[in-house]
């Protein structure tokens, strides 16, 4: 079976940081481009991060720029989103997915985890 599974998220207090991970059963994740994608309560489900195939190839959207950093693990085949400067507007639950294609639109990804929360609050 394809399975991802995405870890790492919790509650904390705005300014902090978290580091979420995703993980794969019955697949490499090395075989395909991951991404980061995110919905909060009445919100669309929107990109954040995109990794590819080819080493050191990334995407981010805007509203992440400067803040998240995606990267991947190949001994562990593992992908992560470094998350910095978190703010309440950051709260959400946050999904990893699997394509051979990299892009930040949630439609064109194969294979998703189930999610994690991520709460920003004081």
């Amino acid at each position: 079976q394809v399975h991802l599974v995405e870890s790492g998220g919790g509650l904390v207090r705005p300014g902090g940081s978290l580091r979420l991970s995703c993980a794969a059963s019955g697949f490499a994740l090395n075989k395909y481009s991951i991404g980061w994608f995110r919905q909060a309560p009445e919100k669309e489900r929107e990109g954040l991060s995109c990794i590819s195939l080819s080493v050191g190839s990334t995407l981010y959207d805007d509203s992440v720029k400067g803040r998240f950093t995606i990267s991947r693990d190949n001994a562990n085949d593992t992908v992560y989103l470094q998350m910095n400067s978190l703010e309440p507007e950051d709260t959400a639950v946050y999904y990893c997915a699997a394509e051979k294609w990299c892009s930040l639109q949630h439609w064109g990804f194969s294979y998703w985890g189930q999610g994690t929360q991520v709460t920003v609050s004081s």
